[in-house]
């Protein structure tokens, strides 16, 4: 430092007691600030003097915060109307900001759910994301594997159809989901409106937690067809009953005093936490999910369940209950706020005794197992990380790896693909797709399309987080390729000015042997691993799971495309409207051969759309 150079900003008590004087007791949000002014901490406060007024103190405070008040260079507030808006205000800055010192929830994926469609014969399926589609909702199950079991085993019982409207409107014949007894074919009318109706309501009986009802409708139904001798209905309703009858056995943990609820579990250990969440819906237990918040070394529980719930519900729709390992500190108010959102009353408890315990004891239980196999798995991921450190000669263990790979088929539908691994393991979550752009590229040029994905991807860290200070610039590339890939990439990246990031080449060996794999790297020799070392295997792991990603995003890609129809280029004809032609017409050929009048007649389609159809394809032609 010279004599010219500005002092460095003060920092600590001193700067946060100067703030008290422009201070009331009205509750708000505040958030501590760095030097360089980088959000440290965001919190919510019923009175923001007091609560600052408590930071001001010298002394007295846990290590992670004393250290985060030596770093505080400054100060922001907004005050609110109620402290409930204070807790939800903070719950939102939170997770857009992600400041160091909060607990902070890395996994916020939504929740599917299994959908019963408005329909004159409803399907049931899956559904994620927002609520838009038509019809009953059932939910949230814990996974993506809950949801398919739980279908799975719903077809079986109830046989409703799972195929979209548009086969639905076209079959002519019955597919092999009836042959195999897990639909009644109402696509054909072999089940009447009526009958299928009666299926409908049973399944959704069940959903909502009346099976009993069902197993005796159906038990009732059973014995008037066997003393009608008709046998082979009778058959057909035991069947039913039994799989029913399988379907619970399967839902293993199902309470008899809990209808809805969450049951939210926390283990803490060693400066790391698990948080498990069972979902119990219409008396049933939907799945259960673990989760692994941020957090500091010196954090209480109550402090850590409060982020938590706060951030885990900010998004998503809370129950009636939720069934807690700890109290919280700010109980009343999050009930308050998760209440506002449902628009009924929500229940916080921490039952001590009963059924609700014991929900709790084995949510915990969960949670303390999942931790110490994350705690197992980190542990061996950081010695694989050192291992990939020493072979490949780089300044410290990577905590940021990148990998690419791309996909196509003689050049179409070509797509970029990174995955992403560090501390934890894949970060599934950071993954990227790039649909290839470049109409310039030679079908099949992989170097043209690697140093079209590289440039659109460092250029955007360049511009949103320049300074890298955000954890998300790589400390090491993984390209697919061998010397001219590696030299290929090597020239991307001197253009535009990122030199610095070591980069390896992955090779396939002799005779594209697994396990002779050769690693290229810019300026030295190539090199091997020995067969059976592990961080050879960990290498092969990441380039099988970038291989996979690119496959998947490519027969995504290709599948829209075989589907897709001219209609798709129409403006102002959507889904609906796409199936009402084709249901008319019978094939996209033929809507753009047909004549004014005949569009016109089609349901759903006006005078101006016919119009505008019409001309469309007859402009082309």
């Amino acid at each position: 430092m010279t004599d010219t150079d500005p002092p460095p900003p003060a920092t600590g008590p001193d700067v946060i007691r100067g703030y008290l004087r422009t201070l009331d007791a009205s509750p708000g949000v505040y958030r501590m600030l760095d030097a360089e002014s980088r959000v440290l901490y965001v919190g919510k406060a019923r009175n923001l003097r007091a609560r600052v007024s408590n930071y001001a103190r010298v002394t007295g405070h846990t290590p992670r915060i004393a250290r985060m008040i030596r770093e505080t260079a400054s100060m922001m507030f907004l005050t609110t109307a109620t402290e409930t808006e204070a807790l939800l205000l903070e719950q939102n800055l939170i997770k857009q900001l992600k400041p160091r010192y909060n607990v902070l929830l890395r996994d916020d994926k939504s929740f599917p759910n299994i959908l019963v469609t408005a329909h004159d014969y409803p399907m049931i399926r899956k559904h994620r994301g927002a609520k838009r589609d038509k019809g009953s909702y059932y939910g949230p199950f814990a996974g993506a594997g809950a949801v398919n079991r739980t279908l799975a085993q719903l077809q079986r019982v109830f046989q409703l159809r799972n195929c979209s409207d548009a086969m639905f409107e076209s079959r002519t014949r019955p597919c092999l989901q009836y042959q195999i007894k897990r639909c009644t074919a109402p696509c054909v009318g072999k089940i009447s409106k009526a009958e299928y109706a009666t299926q409908v309501r049973d399944a959704e009986r069940y959903l909502s937690g009346r099976s009993t009802e069902i197993q005796e409708k159906l038990a009732a139904q059973m014995a008037e067809a066997a003393e009608a001798m008709e046998y082979e209905r009778a058959a057909a309703l035991r069947d039913r009953i039994k799989a029913l009858t399988q379907v619970q056995t399967a839902q293993g943990i199902n309470p008899r005093t809990v209808t809805e609820a969450d049951v939210i579990a926390l283990h803490l250990e060693n400066g790391q936490a698990c948080v498990q969440v069972f979902f119990i819906r219409a008396g049933q237990n939907w799945g259960n999910r673990d989760f692994y918040p941020r957090v500091g070394p010196d954090v209480e529980e109550p402090e850590v369940l409060e982020a938590f719930i706060g951030q885990f519900y900010d998004g998503k729709e809370p129950p009636r209950a939720l069934i807690l390992s700890h109290d919280i500190e700010s109980a009343d108010l999050m009930q308050q706020a998760l209440s506002d959102k449902l628009g009924r009353k929500v229940t916080l408890n921490v039952p001590r005794r009963g059924e609700k315990a014991e929900l709790v004891d084995a949510a915990l239980r969960n949670a303390r197992e999942s931790l110490a196999r994350k705690m197992a798995e980190s542990a061996t991921q950081g010695k694989l990380l050192k291992g990939l450190a020493e072979a490949f000669d780089l300044p410290a263990p990577p905590q940021r790896i990148e990998v690419y790979d791309n996909s196509h088929i003689q050049g179409t539908n070509a797509v970029g693909a990174m995955i992403v691994a560090g501390p934890e393991g894949m970060m599934k979550n950071q993954y990227r797709k790039f649909n290839i752009k470049g109409d310039d590229l030679t079908p099949g040029d992989d170097f043209g399309m690697m140093k079209e994905v590289l440039t659109r991807r460092f250029k955007r860290l360049l511009k949103e987080d320049p300074d890298r200070t955000q954890g998300h610039w790589p400390d090491l590339l993984l390209i697919d390729g061998g010397a001219g890939q590696v030299s290929a990439v090597a020239g991307i990246m001197r253009e535009m000015g990122v030199e610095d990031i070591p980069m390896v080449g992955v090779a396939k060996g002799v005779d594209r042997d697994h396990g002779k794999e050769e690693f290229h790297r810019t300026g030295k020799r190539p090199m091997a691993l020995r067969r059976g070392d592990p961080v050879l295997y960990f290498i092969q792991r990441l380039r099988d799971e970038a291989h996979r990603f690119a496959i998947g995003t490519h027969r995504a890609k290709r599948a829209k495309s075989i589907s897709a129809t001219p209609l798709d280029e129409v403006p102002g004809v959507g889904a609906a409207r796409k199936r009402a032609l084709l249901a008319h017409f019978g094939s996209a050929k033929a809507v753009s051969r047909a004549n004014l009048a005949d569009l016109k007649a089609v349901e759903g389609v006006s005078d101006r759309l016919a119009q505008k159809l019409y001309d469309f394809f007859h402009e082309r032609g």
